[in-house]
């Protein structure tokens, strides 16, 4: 069985009001267009073509979340919890309202994701980077009183960065703060050698966040910029933000987010490090095969896998094991099942193939993204899972 998807925009404050639309080829509503939702969350579950929702076909039971991405300024800093942590969490706050704003858990599940980048580039911060490099940056911000006291707090022993982040978020006055990203500024604008791109690109965060202490924290993490077919995974604990771009993002179907700064949403700073994972490795980039028309992005999680198809004419014909969605990004596709009707996908819409398809053929000339389950199979997900 074959459905097609679509979804309406969520307008959270971050999105941007003409990637989407650029993609689509349609005029910008004028609105922020930050996110649209191919699952069957309960959160947004798609639209099913001739009515209804996807859960109502699925049971709410499909192990991710397709999602098209579009930032047109800083997310929130952000982490997800592991699948433990999530059901703990999930229990603890049983008697919290669904809409309670200070809950941290929305479902029991956890949220390790990956993003493919659409745009030419796509900016993000993502993991903590190691302590002696942060340390070396910071002589490029001179010794302001603020500089100091983040110094101090890296130059020890220990957990030394769950330290430093828990003070910058809960016991950091704002005069240091606003030292800090003053001497951030300066030293972006007076040129900091090979300091300079991360040090501006926090400086873009500052502008859109004044004084926020997560901009400190920004300070800490690795700067990433994904070209065009370029992905990131992001595994559960990791400290992450994306700062502008367009993309396709796949998640195990959850919505559970632990916020770092940049946001006027709720912010649990024991729950954050308690989940924080401070773990100093660069994140690696997934790059795309130079050559083929199938470019797949492995991951080490059973709740999903996406690869990236590119048309020039000829049909392919692809195997996907348990239920697929099939997202166009560019040019024309059309997918096909085994009943042989043909599907045209627009441009930022999809199709659903339930599991007993076991094959899709594509045709067009364009871009798509196939997400199914991963090659490591979860189990069964009950409806009530959220």
């Amino acid at each position: 069985m074959l459905l097609s998807l679509t979804n309406v925009p969520r307008d959270y404050s971050w999105g941007s009001p003409t990637l989407l639309a650029g993609l689509e080829g349609r005029a910008p509503s004028g609105a922020p267009e930050a996110e649209v939702w191919f699952g069957d969350h309960p959160g947004d579950p798609a639209d099913v073509a001739g009515g209804g929702t996807l859960d109502a076909v699925t049971g709410g039971t499909l192990p991710y979340l397709l999602k098209l991405l579009a930032a047109g300024g800083p997310l929130s800093i952000q982490v997800h919890p592991t699948i433990d942590q999530a059901r703990d969490g999930w229990a603890r706050e049983a008697g919290l309202a669904p809409d309670d704003p200070h809950r941290n858990y929305r479902d029991d599940n956890h949220k390790p994701e990956l993003i493919v980048a659409l745009t030419e580039r796509f900016e993000a911060l993502s993991g903590l980077r190691p302590v002696a490099e942060t340390l070396r940056m910071l002589d490029a911000l001179g010794d302001a009183r603020g500089v100091a006291s983040l110094r101090a707090r890296l130059d020890g022993t220990g957990d030394v960065l769950r330290g430093a982040i828990g003070w910058l978020l809960a016991d950091a006055t704002q005069g240091e703060v606003d030292e800090i990203i003053a001497a951030t500024r300066t030293a972006a604008h007076a040129g900091a050698g090979e300091w300079e791109p991360v040090l501006r690109a926090v400086v873009g965060v500052a502008d859109a966040f004044p004084g926020d202490p997560g901009v400190v924290v920004a300070l800490l993490m690795n700067h990433v910029v994904l070209r065009r077919g370029e992905g990131i995974f992001l595994r559960a604990g990791l400290l992450h933000a994306y700062l502008g771009g367009l993309g396709v993002e796949i998640m195990a179907a959850s919505d559970n987010v632990l916020r770092g700064g940049l946001t006027p949403k709720h912010i649990d700073v024991p729950e954050l490090l308690s989940i924080l994972d401070t773990t100093t490795d660069a994140v690696p980039v997934l790059r795309p095969d130079s050559e083929g028309a199938i470019t797949s992005y492995p991951v080490p999680i059973a709740d999903f896998a996406l690869r990236r198809v590119t048309l020039t004419g000829p049909p392919l014909t692809i195997d996907v094991a348990g239920p697929a969605m099939v997202l166009s990004t560019a040019g024309d596709v059309v997918v096909t099942g085994v009943d042989a009707v043909e599907h045209p996908v627009a441009i930022g819409a999809a199709v659903f193939a339930s599991a007993d398809e076991g094959s899709l053929q594509l045709t067009g000339t364009g871009e798509a993204f196939i997400a199914t389950p991963g090659a490591l199979r979860p189990s069964p997900r009950p409806a009530t899972r959220r």
